[in-house]
């Protein structure tokens, strides 16, 4: 797998707390939330196209 890109982003604090509980009902990490998020939006809007099937963790 290629080196992740790091970014700074900056949430409401009441989304944050959603994604935090989120990711812990599916034991993820709160970053790993986000990204599974992101991966399923892309793939739902068939931008897809360029993401590793090999990167595509799933927990």
């Amino acid at each position: 797998m290629s080196k992740k890109k790091s970014l700074l982003l900056r949430l409401d604090p009441k989304v944050y707390a959603a994604i935090q509980k989120w990711a812990a009902d599916e034991l993820r990490s709160v970053n790993a939330q986000i990204e599974y998020i992101l991966r399923q939006a892309l793939i739902k809007a068939g931008r897809a196209d360029s993401l590793d099937e090999g990167d595509n963790e799933q927990g």
